[in-house]
């Protein structure tokens, strides 16, 4: 089941992409895809009715703005140096166990909305990820149950600031932070739809040339590992998104690097879960 949500702004409504492609709205009575959806039992609900009766409801217009699928989450917890690849081309070992940080819920956006470059920033960065939504509470879980805790897949652009993210003290947090960079969508593919996260394969292009060509197979810590490692510092609440990281060829990783200017446009896809495209624009 591919769960979406539509509209302006601030002002998005719940919905379900069919098979074959057709977006309808859900009944009022789902309320929104929020912690206490993911958290209840929301997504069997949904598709109980899905099966049953979505063939009669009001169908979206096609051209309406998709939202992130779900809603602002309570954390974005990003894994870094997640591909050995990636390690490489930014010029770091790869780490013995998964390397966290988070990103503001304030970057959350929609998966087509306008990538704005910040006041300031000269090295703004790509990053296709897959990302998971948890599902069920988690807390100190293990490998063997971490999957019965995720409610499902969604695609990720870790946009990052490379300037204020490496050549600043502090934490990673600064980088990847900023407004519009945390788009999401287009649409959250349940697990039930994805049964193999590491099976994907994951790509980006800028300008139409292709600069990231991946595959979550190539996981150094792969989906179970990287939930129950994370629960075991912190709770992880139903609606939270967590990045797996990225492949090589982001801009950093390039001889000279190469960075987003307004104007540029992305281009990204992960089996299964869409694609996306953003337009980089100048901060006002």
């Amino acid at each position: 089941m591919k769960l979406i949500r539509f509209g302006e702004p601030g002002e998005e409504k719940p919905g379900i992409q069919l098979e074959n492609e057709t977006r309808v709205e859900i009944p009022p009575g789902f309320g929104d895809y929020d912690e206490a959806f993911f958290g209840g039992t929301g997504i069997d609900e949904l598709r109980d009715w899905a099966n049953r009766s979505a063939f009669r409801a009001s169908k979206i217009d096609p051209e309406a703005r998709l939202g992130p699928p779900m809603c602002r989450p309570s954390k974005i917890i990003c894994v870094g140096l997640n591909y050995s690849d990636h390690a490489k081309e930014s010029g770091m070992e790869p780490p013995s166990e998964p390397v966290l940080f988070f990103k503001s819920t304030t970057a959350f956006q929609g998966p087509n909305d306008d990538l704005v470059i910040p006041v300031g920033s000269e090295k703004t960065d790509w990053e296709v990820e897959l990302g998971l939504v948890i599902g069920k509470r988690a807390k100190r879980v293990s490998k063997e149950t971490a999957r019965d805790h995720v409610a499902g897949y969604v695609l990720h652009n870790d946009y990052s600031e490379r300037a204020w993210q490496l050549e600043h003290q502090g934490q990673w947090v600064k980088g990847k932070s900023a407004d519009t960079y945390a788009p999401c969508g287009p649409w959250l593919a349940t697990k039930h739809a994805i049964p193999n996260p590491h099976k994907l394969r994951l790509w980006l292009s800028v300008n139409g040339e292709m600069k990231q060509d991946g595959h979550t197979s190539n996981f150094l810590f792969d989906v179970p590992t990287v939930v129950s490692y994370i629960s075991q510092f912190m709770t992880l609440l139903p609606g939270d998104l967590i990045s797996t990281g990225t492949p090589a060829g982001v801009g950093l990783g390039f001889k000279p690097p190469q960075y987003l200017k307004p104007g540029d446009t992305v281009e990204l896809g992960i089996d299964g879960l869409g694609e996306q495209r953003q337009v980089a624009v100048e901060e006002a």
